[in-house]
C-alpha cells in the first residue's frame, strides 16, 4: 500500500537516504530542507516551523501517513538547539493533526548517540520547559565559556527525552500514533565529513563514539530501520531511543541502563 511520508532534511545525508528508500519502495514522499526540497522552511525559526506546516497540509490535502524528522546541524551555536529540539518538536507537534487523520500514522525523529555525552542541564531543562528564549539564552552561555561542543549533546538529550515523554500521552500513544527516535553514531555524511577528514578530529571522534561493529555507518544503513519503525508493521514499540550506533552506547554505558 502506497503511503504519504513527509521527511525533513531530505536534501542530504540519512534524510535523503531514507526519501530515496521510501520512494524506491512505492512511497509517495515530501522533502523539505533549506533548499532542494518539496518544502523550503528554515527549522531554526518560527517562521519556517509555520510554513513547513502550512505547506505540508497544501500539498498532502490535510493528511499524511508518517513523518520523519531529520533536519539537524552540528554547529557550536544556538541554533543547533533551534533546529535540534524545537524545530523537530514543531514539525512533529504542527503536522500531528495531519497524522491522525493519516492510515497507521507514525512518527520518528532522529537523534544522536551523542544524547549519552555530557549535556548542560540548563540547556536541556529549558528545552523541556518549552522555553526557547532561556535555551538558547543557557547555549550562548556555554559557547561563550568554551563549551560549545555541549549545545549539540544537549539538542538530542533534549529532543530524546521530549520523545519518551510525549510518546505515551493521548496525543500520540492515545491516538494510535508510535512516536519513537533513531539514534546513530558516526554516520558519513556532509555534516561529519570535514571531521572524518581531518586526521586529529577523526581520532578524536573514534573515542568519543566508538563503534566496535562494522564502524561508521552510511546513510543508507539506517534508512531501513526508520522505515521499519513509521511501518504499519511497527504496531507496539513506541517512546524508544532505538541506537543505530555500531555499539557505541553499550560500550559507553555498559549495563548502567539496567
Amino acid at each position: 500500500m502506497t503511503r504519504t511520508y513527509l521527511v525533513t532534511g531530505a536534501a542530504s545525508g540519512i534524510g535523503r537516504a531514507t526519501a530515496d528508500l521510501l520512494r524506491a519502495r512505492g512511497h509517495a514522499v515530501i522533502g523539505a530542507d533549506m533548499a532542494d526540497g518539496d518544502i523550503t522552511a528554515d527549522l531554526s525559526t518560527a517562521d519556517g516551523r509555520t510554513e513547513l506546516a502550512a505547506r505540508a497540509r497544501e500539498l498532502t490535502g490535510g493528511r499524511l501517513d508518517a513523518v520523519v524528522a531529520c533536519a539537524g546541524v552540528a554547529h557550536f551555536d544556538p541554533v543547533t538547539i533551534g533546529v535540534n529540539h524545537f524545530g523537530a518538536v514543531a514539525t512533529l507537534e504542527g503536522l500531528r493533526p495531519l497524522l491522525a487523520a493519516g492510515t497507521d500514522p507514525r512518527a520518528l525523529v532522529v537523534g544522536s548517540v551523542d544524547s549519552v555525552h555530557p549535556t548542560d542541564p540548563a540547556i536541556v531543562d529549558a528545552a523541556l520547559a518549552g522555553d526557547e528564549e532561556a535555551a538558547v539564552t543557557a547555549s550562548r552561555a556555554a559557547v561563550d565559556r568554551g563549551e560549545g561542543h555541549l549545545v549539540y549533546s544537549s539538542s538530542k538529550a533534549a529532543v530524546s527525552r521530549w520523545i519518551r515523554r510525549a510518546a505515551v500521552t493521548g496525543d500520540w500513544a492515545g491516538a494510535g500514533i508510535p512516536l519513537n527516535a533513531v539514534a546513530p553514531g558516526v554516520v558519513v555524511t556532509p555534516m561529519t565529513r570535514p571531521m572524518l577528514d581531518d586526521p586529529g578530529m577523526r581520532e578524536l571522534v573514534e573515542r568519543s563514539v566508538p563503534m566496535p561493529l562494522h564502524g561508521h555507518a552510511r546513510p543508507e544503513r539506517i534508512a531501513p530501520l526508520i522505515a521499519w519503525l513509521t511501518s504499519p508493521e511497527n504496531t507496539h514499540v513506541t517512546g524508544q531511543v532505538v541506537f543505530a550506533d555500531g555499539g557505541a552506547e553499550a560500550v559507553l554505558r555498559g549495563d548502567r541502563t539496567w
